[in-house]
């Protein structure tokens, strides 16, 4: 059968994205090469992209979104030797991530990006779908199962089946559509907040590479409306706790490791966490009754040696 070879994965770029993804180490956030934003937070530190501007898919809100150049799939290689767990491994944790935003502000490209290194060529509006990967965090295999979350209110009635096991959420903006962002303060938070109160949070900005995009940027004016500033960004993760912010791009894979790095490690610290909790919890409601029985059997003695009641004790 003749195929199109025009469809045909090409390779990308020298240079054009990360190679590393599969291996996670508690300690890469403390030797990352860009420096910090502020002293004493733990927010990812931002560049603005530099690369030539391109587009993820075409977006709607509230009207007909910027014009969107048509792009074809790119591909990388990818080591399958990740993928598979050696017998006699250590067993493996799962983390539970979830991704919420405004339909359309590229949350599937961040997922197929980040785990096949291919990049979406249209857009497909998702109503749920599970993705899952193999990591390694400090040596140990990590399950990341990614939970794609419909953006359009029509969906609504699905959300609940991805928040009920949900362990971190990455909140996801277009940095060209404010729209989006408003939406996470009005919206998405409030939603996360009634149904998954103490989960973590990171900040995602997506589409970065249209940040100097002539023609949505001609868009936006047109519109009375600019790309959101990274310093609104990092304003709107101070004020929801959130444990990083990250602005990438899908297409130039730029931050897009840093943000799904950084969900990874707030699950599982905030996992570690509620079980050293538990655990003092549990053994501060023993330590009570065992003080108590101590305390009669002593009692019971000091009476005996006194003459006051029977010596019959354990």
């Amino acid at each position: 059968m003749h195929q199109d070879k025009s469809k045909q994965p090409k390779p990308v770029e020298d240079g054009a994205r990360e190679q590393s993804r599969t291996t996670l180490n508690s300690s890469d956030n403390s030797n990352n090469n860009h420096p910090s934003v502020a002293e004493g937070t733990n927010m990812l530190p931002q560049e603005v992209g530099k690369q030539k501007p391109r587009r993820v898919s075409d977006p709607v809100c509230g009207g007909d979104g910027p014009p969107v150049p048509p792009r074809r799939l790119k591909t990388r290689d990818f080591p399958l030797s990740v993928k598979r767990r050696r017998s006699g491994s250590a067993p493996e944790r799962k983390v539970n991530c979830v991704l919420v935003g405004d339909g359309a502000v590229g949350k599937t490209s961040l997922i197929v990006s980040y785990t096949t290194n291919g990049y979406p060529t249209e857009y497909v509006p998702t109503a749920f779908d599970n993705f899952t990967a193999m990591v390694v965090v400090d040596g140990k295999p990590v399950r990341l199962q990614l939970c794609d979350m419909a953006g359009q209110d029509e969906l609504e009635r699905l959300r609940p089946l991805c928040y009920k096991n949900a362990d971190v959420f990455l909140l996801c903006y277009s940095v060209v559509r404010p729209c989006s962002f408003r939406n996470l303060i009005d919206k998405w938070v409030p939603d996360i907040r009634l149904h998954c109160p103490g989960a973590p949070l990171v900040l995602v900005g997506t589409q970065l590479d249209l940040k100097e995009d002539v023609q949505v940027l001609i868009h936006l004016a047109q519109n009375q409306e600019r790309p959101v500033d990274t310093e609104e960004g990092l304003r709107l993760a101070q004020e929801l706790g959130a444990v990083s912010f990250a602005e990438c791009s899908a297409l130039t894979q730029k931050n897009l490791k840093d943000a799904f790095d950084s969900a990874i490690l707030a699950s599982i610290q905030q996992t570690d966490s509620s079980g050293v909790q538990q655990q003092r919890l549990t053994l501060r409601r023993k330590t009570p009754d065992k003080i108590k029985s101590l305390s009669e059997t002593w009692w019971k003695k000091i009476n005996c040696l006194m003459g006051e009641q029977s010596c019959e004790f354990k």
